[in-house]
């Protein structure tokens, strides 16, 4: 039985690292690619477009209750 279980662990091992570094390769790429865009937009762009939305979407003051 032992024997089964070393076969199935070894199995899934290199299941594992065989496909693990081929189905990260696109989100690699892709997270580099995000990056590269970031850092080409400068940091107040980024501070002034935060600004906006920020300011677009703010939350609602609430009203005060009359009587």
């Amino acid at each position: 039985m032992f024997r089964y279980i070393a076969w199935a662990l070894l199995a899934l091992y290199l299941l594992v690292v065989g496909l693990a570094p081929a189905a990260l390769a696109p989100v690699t790429l892709a997270l580099a690619g995000l990056a590269a865009v970031i850092a080409a937009i400068p940091g107040p762009v980024w501070l002034l477009a935060g600004i906006a939305a920020w300011l677009k979407h703010r939350p609602a003051t609430p009203k005060p209750a009359t009587a």
